[in-house]
């Protein structure tokens, strides 16, 4: 899939519909590539991914150290922008693969290491890089003993220091083995997205060609020390005698200045039972089993009953049966009655009045409308597994197109909200392009200042200026324009009307024994608690480079977190309420959007407790940049699931009260 923007999963589902409506029986992929099928002795190249490491998260290219050249020069593949922006660089490499055939290969040997290329590889090493290499698409494996307990990763590192010793190693061996699926058929159906799918073979018609799949690629990395006069007259790709993986320290090769590198490697295919849709099963496994992701659901809907309880009391038992006394009183009664009035019945020629800084709010909200969708939807979308792990760059770039497109709904929002609160639609041109700026101008101007970061680092995490300029090609040419179409229509949409009048003086707030804020944000606690376990995982697919792939549970946990933050700031609300403070707006946006607070100092926490190998000022300063953004973005969002329950909350509410 890299080299093209990936549109609006939409199409995309209609278009795996028709195709099945149009051509059973006949092979068909959706989308991106298709199943490979490789002949024996078929030549094939892998291809390597940018250098990473957990230690400083900036990301340098392969080719940024002395490793062998391919023979025809090296050639990026194309990236989709989700790649960009992930600092991807996929190119070529000299490594071949001959399907079926088990040989010992020569690459080759470098020329005396310089000053530069010795103090980098020492350093890269000493920095935990890992080499990423993929063949057929699939990310090479390699397994390692900790603690007695057999851990997977993916890639292999460039280097490595022992301890006790004061010499680097270089990994310059290394033993491949490719697990190989044999079939025959023709007509193979792959029902499913991205660039993996179920594939069903049909039973009628296993004529015609056969041929071999790659279903795994697992590397076993080696520092074999070698005489470089020895391999002098051979060519790239020329057979050698095969070696094991020393034990012995003097037998694996130094990195130092002037030494010469010889790197050689081995293909072994082993015939497996596994089947070509299965293939990303073993990189998919849960580390920690399903068992806590149930436990944090469990915890989420343990917070729910308790939060649905204090719901259903407020509204069944107290709010319910203040209307129904007061209803039931004559005219006489209810005058007298309102003398004596105590709670949120004293505030009802107050609640709707105009909160400070409305604008801002309007355009809060707004934002927030628009990445809740965007993650609603993408969450969805991946679930139902368009967003394959196979597809690099997929999810990133669908939800950047799914921002750029929910910016009509943005916009309704918005304006529909200032009509709400103002009376008219005076502004709303003003209100649309300060929606469609506020959360991306906060992203571009942290994002920039990263950039400047990653540029000076020279880390192919840096975005290039050409990318910078689509990306605002992008926002202005779509966002912007469709933003101010969503205004338009808010302008034109049916007017909310209070159900009261609002006073033209204000009414006094009793004083309080503490602050109010302090509430709000003790409230943030309830929705955190829903999903600080699954934030955990999230992270550490981020940072660690681990795949993050049950979808599902995170459905499941983010329909979990808007309840509960629907549920919080209704009764925080009608608790500011009954102690006839009317300023609800702002406290009913931050008493679920406060949560926020907590995503922020949990990534602090994760950052001092769990990436303690994270080095550097540079890298940390990524990593509290990105935080900040991930934290802001979640703040908007629910904190707009939390104003628009509220809203509602007290639009019913008061729409009950009889007032003459």
């Amino acid at each position: 899939m890299a080299g093209a923007l990936h549109s609006s999963c939409c199409p995309v589902l209609l278009l795996a519909v028709l195709l099945l409506t149009l051509s059973p029986g006949n092979a068909f992929y959706l989308p991106g590539s298709y199943m490979h099928t490789y002949s024996q002795g078929e030549n094939i190249w892998a291809k390597v991914n940018s250098l990473t490491s957990i230690e400083t998260e900036m990301p340098f290219s392969y080719y940024s150290l002395p490793y062998c050249r391919p023979p025809g020069g090296i050639k990026k593949s194309a990236e989709n922008l989700g790649e960009l922006l992930m600092g991807d660089q996929i190119d070529n490499s000299p490594y071949r693969f001959r399907v079926n055939v088990n040989e010992s290969l020569f690459l080759c040997t470098t020329k005396g290491l310089n000053e530069n290329d010795a103090k980098l590889l020492k350093q890269r090493a000493r920095d935990l890089y890992q080499v990423n290499m993929m063949l057929d698409n699939l990310p090479v494996m390699r397994f390692a003993e900790q603690n007695g307990i057999t851990v997977q990763w993916t890639g292999f590192p460039v280097g490595y220091t022992p301890a006790g010793s004061a010499d680097d190693y270089i990994i310059n061996h290394l033993k491949f083995k490719v697990l190989v699926h044999e079939y025959e058929g023709t007509n193979v159906e792959i029902i499913g997205t991205g660039e993996e799918g179920s594939a069903v073979i049909s039973e009628t018609d296993k004529k015609g060609m056969s041929g071999y799949q790659i279903v795994g690629f697992e590397v076993v990395p080696c520092s074999v020390k070698r005489d470089p006069e020895d391999f002098s007259k051979l060519n790239m790709h020329d057979n050698i005698e095969p070696v094991s993986c020393p034990v012995e320290l003097r037998m694996s090769q130094v990195i130092r200045q002037q030494e010469r590198i010889t790197f050689t490697y081995d293909v072994e295919f082993v015939k497996s039972d596994i089947r070509w849709p299965s293939r990303w099963d073993a990189y998919l496994k849960m580390e920690a089993g399903a068992k806590v992701h149930w436990f944090s659901i469990m915890n989420s809907l343990m917070v729910i009953l308790f939060l649905a309880g204090i719901v259903f009391i407020i509204f069944l038992r107290t709010v319910r049966r203040d209307l129904t006394t007061y209803e039931e009183l004559d005219k006489e009664a209810q005058a007298q009655m309102n003398e004596e009035l105590s709670g949120w019945k004293l505030v009802v020629g107050d609640v709707f009045r105009e909160p400070t800084c409305p604008k801002l709010l309007c355009i809060m909200i707004g934002d927030g409308v628009q990445i809740l969708g965007m993650s609603i939807v993408t969450i969805v979308f991946s679930t139902l597994g368009f967003m394959s792990p196979a597809s690099r760059g997929m999810l990133l770039t669908g939800m950047i197109i799914l921002y750029l497109f929910l910016g009509i709904v943005a916009g309704y929002v918005s304006v529909r909200l200032w009509r709400t609160i103002k009376g008219t639609s005076e502004g709303w041109r003003s209100l649309s392009w300060l929606t469609a700026c506020f959360f991306p101008g906060v992203m571009f101007t942290v994002l920039t200042i990263l950039n400047f970061v990653l540029w000076g680092s020279k880390s192919t995490g840096a975005l290039p200026i050409s990318l910078f300029f689509t990306l605002l090609a992008l926002w202005f040419c779509i966002s912007v324009p469709l933003t101010l179409v969503g205004g338009f229509l808010g302008t034109r949409a049916e007017q909310i009307e209070f159900p009261v009048r609002t006073n033209q003086i204000p009414r006094e707030i009793p004083a309080r024994k503490y602050p109010s804020w302090l509430l709000v944000l003790g409230a943030g606690t309830l929705p955190f608690g829903t999903l600080f376990i699954e934030l955990f995982f999230i992270l550490s697919s981020i940072w660690l480079g681990r795949f993050y792939y049950v979808f599902g549970f995170l459905l499941i946990v983010l329909l979990m977190l808007v309840i509960v933050c629907a549920e919080v700031s209704v009764v925080l609300t009608y608790m500011n309420l009954c102690v006839e403070d009317w300023r609800w707006w702002w406290k009913a946006f931050f008493a679920s959007g406060s949560v926020a607070l907590y995503v922020f100092l949990y990534s602090i926490n994760y950052l001092v407790f769990d990436l303690r190998s994270l080095s550097g000022p540079v890298s940390a300063m990524l990593y509290i940049g990105y935080s900040f953004l991930m934290a802001f973005a979640i703040m908007l969002a629910t904190g707009t699931i939390g104003f628009l329950t509220s809203i509602s909350f007290v639009h019913y509410l008061f729409a009950s009260v009889k007032i003459d």
